[in-house]
């Protein structure tokens, strides 16, 4: 098998391989609580998800094993070494903005339109098509592969805590959910929340009555809607709001009604790690609002620090947490969901990624130093996951890296990223893929696509690596 043609070989069944990722890419599998029940944990799109998964494994003959409601494996191979591969089927919500319907997969321009279709039921139906592909072909594995999906990967990865408590960690292997070469570093991951609950009387023209925007901590938040109500004075809101609009190259609607004013700013969405590549609508909102003074402590602190702190620190310097190392990076910050009402106040979600060589108790106190000046602002820190790093000269790494430039002849090097996946979980794990250097990055954004290009390559890269780590 040392001279097969990978790319070619999986370019042969290429029908097959789209037949099996659009069984997965027309099931909704956004976590939805309000549907949330003991058998559906998170809502029963991701179970569906998942429950399809194992039905189409053990339609083409895998051994499969479901764990709970939460996760499930396919299994092949023997000996005493166990590899991972580690996907996920639940997605992030769709969002607006959408040319297709996102939960009906086109293929248009050689691009698969879809929710999932890259971040990451693509890529990990690929890595499921490449364990049949070697099947087909003849190889014998000389290890267990357990490839292991999840159902809660865009939330709090309580899937991968279940299955590990009932299932043997593997002792190496790769997730493939994010891009190539490879990923071998990735930085913590911990949100912060920022309140706002004084509800001190100031003489403001405006009552802010309600302001709402983002989805998940992950997302760059494409809009951001407010509801004011004029107290008091004669303020052109339209005029204001055209010069705003067209100051910074930004779409929305504003309407009058009476003494309430609506008012909806639209951005542009991008995953959560990479903030810089999005538009926020709700730091955008609030710079529009801050030149106006509100009748309470707690929305005016809401503004302002959404306005001055929050808006497009994406370094985190604004609130004093910025920090560089040199093979992870830099900090990252993303004003993930703004939300304020008249009577409970203001919360702001503010998620980092962060490289080794700072944690989330110094985080916080140096966003208290920063933020000190804000009197009705309390901070608090979530859960955090810990940065992750496999060495250059591990053999996976370099095993991977060594597939990837044979296949592409592209330049392999190890890099970091603030995104985190399931890679970081094993103790020698990495994220491998699929998106290329050349690729167009469209995860958690509207018209999510993988391009055809990309699934076939990614797929016989993954062929490869799993023969060459089992053979």
């Amino acid at each position: 098998m040392e001279n097969i043609n990978w790319l070619q070989e999986v370019e042969s069944r290429k029908e097959d391989l789209f037949k099996d990722l659009f069984r997965l890419l027309k099931i909704d599998s956004v976590r939805d609580d309000a549907a949330a029940t003991e058998e559906t944990p998170v809502g029963p799109g991701p179970k569906a998800a998942l429950d399809e998964f194992l039905k189409m494994a053990q339609e083409d003959g895998f051994q499969t094993q479901a764990f709970g409601p939460w996760a499930g494996r396919v299994e092949i191979g023997a000996g005493d070494e166990l590899m991972g591969i580690l996907g996920h089927v639940d997605v992030v919500p769709a969002g607006s903005g959408w040319d297709t319907d996102p939960f009906e997969p086109q293929i248009i321009n050689d691009r698969i339109y879809a929710r999932g279709s890259s971040d990451d039921k693509g890529p990990t139906v690929g890595a499921y098509f490449a364990l049949k592909l070697l099947r087909e072909l003849g190889h014998t594995f000389n290890k267990r592969v357990h490839l292991i999906v999840g159902t809660d990967e865009e939330s709090g990865w309580q899937c991968m805590d279940y299955y590990f408590k009932h299932a043997e960690m593997p002792d190496f292997g790769f997730s493939p959910d994010a891009e190539f070469p490879i990923i071998n570093g990735e930085k913590g991951n911990v949100s912060a929340a920022i309140d706002t609950k004084d509800s001190q009387v100031l003489e403001g023209d405006l009552k802010l009555i309600e302001f709402k925007s983002g989805l998940r901590p992950n997302m760059v938040p494409e809009s951001a809607s407010a509801v004011l109500e004029v107290l008091k004075g004669d303020i052109d809101f339209q005029a204001d709001f055209d010069q705003f609009l067209a100051e910074n190259d930004l779409k929305g609607d504003l309407s009058v009604d009476g003494k309430q004013v609506s008012i909806t700013v639209v951005g542009k969405s991008a995953h959560g790690s990479t903030p810089h590549k999005g538009v926020n609508g709700a730091t955008q909102l609030g710079r529009f609002l801050s030149q106006y003074r509100f009748d309470d402590q707690a929305a005016e602190n809401f503004v302002q620090v959404l306005s001055h702190e929050l808006f497009e620190g994406f370094d985190g310097s604004k609130v004093g947490v910025s920090h560089h190392h040199d093979v992870m990076g830099d900090v990252s910050m993303n004003i993930g969901i703004a939300n304020y009402d008249a009577e409970k106040g203001g919360h702001i979600d503010v998620n980092f990624r962060y490289p080794e060589g700072t944690e989330p108790d110094t985080m916080l106190g140096q966003m208290e130093k920063a933020l000190g000046h804000y009197a009705s602002l309390q901070v608090s820190m979530g859960h955090h996951k810990d940065p992750h790093y496999v060495p250059a000269d591990d053999p996976l790494v370099e095993t991977l890296l060594d597939v990837y430039h044979k296949q592409t002849g592209f330049e392999a090097h190890e890099q970091s990223i603030g995104g985190g996946t399931y890679g970081r979980l094993m103790p020698r794990g990495v994220a491998y893929g699929a998106l290329f250097p050349d690729s167009i990055d469209v995860m958690h954004q509207a018209n999510e696509f993988l391009a055809v290009e990309d699934l076939l390559r990614a797929t016989a890269i993954y062929a490869e690596a799993i023969y060459r780590l089992t053979k």
